[in-house]
C-alpha cells in the first residue's frame, strides 16, 4: 500500500513523525510523496494555538477528500487529537484512527488491528528523517513543568520527562551513523533538561557528551533566560561543535505583564543573561519570540517591549498576537485586546526588527561564513544555504549563494558575504569548507 505522512507543527511534532514514519518500512508498504497517488495517508496534528489548530481541521477536511478517489485509511495522530479526541471522532467519521500521543507506544498494536498486518517496528526504535539526510533534530525531553498562563503545552504533553543522557548520546549517534552533520537539540525547554531525573539542570552535561561525537555543528534550541546559567555558558564555549546560538523566548518586555503571563524573572534578568551571553561568545546569535496582545497590555507596556527589542537588537525575532486558549489560566482573565489593536501593534514590532536586521546584515558585508547548502535554485541560478545564525525551521534568514561550479547539497562552504536582500544575506562561494 502507497502511504504519505503529514506533519503539521513544531520540529518536536516532526520528530514524532519521523518514529511514526518508521513503523511503516515493511515491504506491505511504499513510501509516496504524492499524496493523491496514496492508498493510506497520516496527519500529525498540531494543537498549540488557534491557527495551528484551524490548520489541523482544515488539513483533516482536505484529505479526507481523497477517499473518493485511491484513499482507503486516513490516520490522524498529535496534539490536537490529545486535546480533542472525542470531539474529533465526532466530527470527523472519515478519519479511520485517531491517535493521541498518550497512545503512541502502543502504535504497532493499534495499526496492526486497523490493517491487519502484524507491525514489526517498535515506536520510537526506527526513526526515519523526513526532510533531510544531513540535518535532523534530537528531542531530548517531552512535556513541560512551566505554567505559563497562556500555554496549553501541559496540558497536552504533561509534566516534562527527559530521555537519560545515554539514551539521547545513543540516538545522536545512530543519526550521525545516517550521514546527520548538523544535530539542532530540542524539547519543550531545553535549558530545564534533566532536573526531573537528575534534581538539577543537566543540559550542560548532555552537550559535553554530545560534543564528543564528531557532527560539524550542534545547535541548542529553545531556552528559557532564567535557566541560563554561567556554568551552561562555560560548557559550551569549551565545546567544539555548539553553536553560539541562542533560541531564548522572552515572550514580553515588561514586567507587569511577564508576570500576568506567569513567566519567571524580570526584564532586567533579561538584559543581564543577554549581556553573559554575550561576554562568552562575541559573535552569539541571538533570536527570541514576543507576544502581542496578552490581556492588560497597555500602550506604555508595549512601548517598554519596543524599548527592550531595541535595546538589546536581536538577532532574530518571531512574534504571535495572543490567542486565547481554553483552560488556561489567561483565557478567560479580564483585559483582552480588540484584534485590531493587536495587528497594529504586531506590525510595529515586525518594524522595528526589520530594520535592526537591516543594521546587523549591513554589517556582515564583507565576512565569510561557514555555510551548509540546502537546494540550488535554477530559476535564479543560485543556491540556499544556511550559516551557524539560521536554524533548519525557516524562522532565521538564510544566505543566498552564487557559484561559477557545482555546489553538493548537504555539504559545507566557505561563503563571503556581497549584499543582503530584508532579512537575508547575499554570498558568492570562496572554498569548500
Amino acid at each position: 500500500m502507497k502511504v504519505g505522512f503529514i506533519s503539521l507543527g513544531c520540529a518536536k511534532n516532526l520528530v514524532d513523525s519521523e518514529n511514526i514514519i518508521g513503523l511503516f518500512e515493511d515491504p506491505f508498504f511504499e513510501y509516496e510523496y504524492d499524496l493523491k497517488q496514496c492508498e493510506v495517508i497520516l496527519i500529525n496534528t498540531c494543537g498549540f494555538i488557534l491557527s495551528a489548530k484551524e490548520e489541523a481541521i482544515d488539513t483533516i477536511l482536505e484529505i479526507a477528500e481523497y477517499k473518493k478517489d485511491n484513499l482507503k485509511k486516513l490516520i490522524v495522530t498529535g496534539c490536537f487529537v490529545q486535546r480533542y479526541l472525542k470531539e474529533c471522532r465526532e466530527e470527523f467519521p472519515e478519519v479511520d484512527l485517531f491517535v493521541p500521543i498518550e497512545d503512541y507506544p502502543k502504535l504497532p498494536e493499534l495499526l496492526s488491528d486497523l490493517f491487519g498486518h502484524r507491525f514489526l517496528h517498535t515506536y520510537g526504535k526506527n526513526r526515519k528523517l523526513a526532510n533531510s539526510s544531513y540535518t535532523a533534530y534530537l528531542k531530548i525531553s517531552d512535556g513541560c513543568d512551566n505554567r505559563c498562563s497562556y500555554c496549553a503545552i501541559p496540558l497536552i504533553r504533561g509534566n516534562c520527562r527527559s530521555h537519560p543522557i545515554e539514551d539521547n548520546v545513543a540516538q545522536a549517534g545512530q543519526l550521525l551513523d545516517s550521514g546527520v552533520k548538523e544535530l539542532n537539540v530540542v524539547a519543550q525547554d531545553t535549558t530545564y533538561y534533566g532536573h526531573d531525573l537528575y534534581g538539577h539542570f543537566a543540559l550542560k552535561d548532555l552537550i559535553r557528551e554530545l560534543d564528543k561525537l564528531p557532527f560539524t555543528w550542534i545547535r541548542i534550541l529553545y531556552m528559557y533566560p532564567d535557566e541560563i546559567e554561567e556554568d551552561l555558558l562555560q560548557q559550551m564555549a569549551r565545546c567544539k561543535r555548539v553553536l553560539p546560538y541562542f533560541d531564548i523566548p522572552i515572550q514580553y518586555g515588561n514586567d507587569e505583564i511577564l508576570k500576568l503571563m506567569n513567566r519567571r524573572g524580570s526584564v532586567q534578568l533579561i538584559k543581564d543573561k543577554i549581556a553573559l551571553i554575550r561576554k562568552y561568545f562575541k559573535d552569539a546569535y541571538i533570536r527570541t519570540t514576543l507576544i502581542v496582545g496578552f490581556p492588560h497590555e497597555t500602550d506604555q507596556t508595549f512601548e517598554d517591549t519596543l524599548k527592550l527589542v531595541e535595546e538589546v537588537g536581536f538577532d532574530s525575532l518571531g512574534a504571535f498576537t495572543y490567542s486565547p486558549e481554553e483552560d488556561t489560566k489567561a483565557y478567560d482573565m479580564d483585559g483582552q485586546i480588540e484584534e485590531e489593536v493587536k495587528q497594529e501593534r504586531y506590525e510595529k514590532l515586525m518594524a522595528l526588527q526589520q530594520e535592526i536586521v537591516r543594521k546587523k546584515n549591513e554589517s556582515r558585508v564583507g565576512r565569510t561564513y561557514t555555510a551548509l547548502i540546502e537546494r540550488y535554485e535554477s530559476l535564479f541560478d543560485r543556491y540556499v544555504a544556511r550559516s551557524y545564525m539560521s536554524a533548519p525551521d525557516g524562522i532565521d534568514g538564510i544566505i543566498y549563494v552564487k557559484s561559477d561550479e557545482e555546489l553538493k547539497i548537504g555539504e559545507f562552504y566557505e561563503v563571503e558575504i556581497n549584499g543582503y536582500q530584508n532579512y537575508d544575506l547575499l554570498g558568492i562561494m570562496k572554498k569548500k569548507r
